[in-house]
């Protein structure tokens, strides 16, 4: 089994340590055609916009959204949520083209700056019961994004706590992420849909390879709807700048 790497910008590097541990070869995709050779992706965290922008450089984005298609599994951590979203908010000016796929809306900066990254344990009971290990796992958020909405098919794999201070302030209503008793909400950090997993943290920076080792398990699993989770993706119609770009503050 070969794991391709988007290596463009960002924590490649890290994910192809982590692969090495689990006993996998990581390969660095930077051509499209690069991509044929490895059964499944991994876009890795790193700034969106500048791995956006790089990807399009390359004539990436029609090769990516054609894996996505064809139902080869694919995980994106941190940047890489953003890039296989369906919808992102909170975009700089002229925002940025996505892959696609991805039944979610994200905030691209939900929990604010890079002075505001932090770490939290994550209660996980899908990857504990398929992995093993204890019940939470450490996620390292860096400059986060958020997944705000998601569509009945995306299976919620972790959530956490948005307590105020970490809400970004400029691009939505702090009061939709509360309930009607005015309690807070939980914000979603890691979906799976079909051929797609997807985290808002980073677990390549970690030495808890379980993340990993779930992902793998998806390059043998049957594919009973191919790529189901991207029925509605067009490579001719791709998803860019699907909702209002907004300024950040």
């Amino acid at each position: 089994m070969a794991v391709g790497v988007l290596a463009l910008q960002g924590s490649f590097n890290e994910h192809i340590a982590a692969l090495k541990r689990v006993g996998v070869k990581g390969v660095e995709i930077r051509k499209p055609e690069q991509l044929q050779s490895v059964n499944a992706l991994i876009i890795p965290g790193g700034e969106s916009t500048s791995m956006a922008k790089l990807a399009e450089y390359h004539n990436l984005f029609p090769a990516l959204r054609e894996f996505v298609k064809i139902g080869k599994p694919v995980w994106g951590t941190c940047a890489g949520l953003i890039f296989l979203a369906d919808k992102a908010t909170g975009q700089k000016i002229g925002g940025q083209e996505l892959v696609g796929g991805l039944n979610c809306t994200v905030h691209r900066n939900f929990f604010g700056s890079q002075l505001q990254s932090f770490e939290t344990e994550i209660s996980i009971p899908e990857i504990a019961a398929k992995e093993g290990g204890p019940p939470s796992f450490r996620g390292v958020f860096i400059r986060a994004p958020g997944i705000l909405e998601v569509g009945p098919e995306v299976q919620v794999l972790a959530d956490v706590p948005a307590p105020p201070e970490k809400y970004a302030k400029s691009d939505f209503d702090v009061e939709s992420l509360k309930d009607n008793a005015g309690s807070e909400k939980k914000v979603i950090v890691a979906v799976k849909q079909g051929n797609l997993l997807a985290t808002a943290f980073h677990p390549e920076l970690t030495q808890d390879t379980r993340w990993h080792s779930y992902f793998l398990k998806m390059v043998n699993e049957p594919n009973k709807e191919e790529a189901s989770s991207s029925t509605s993706l067009s490579s001719e119609d791709p998803p860019k700048y699907d909702l209002p770009v907004y300024q950040q503050g």
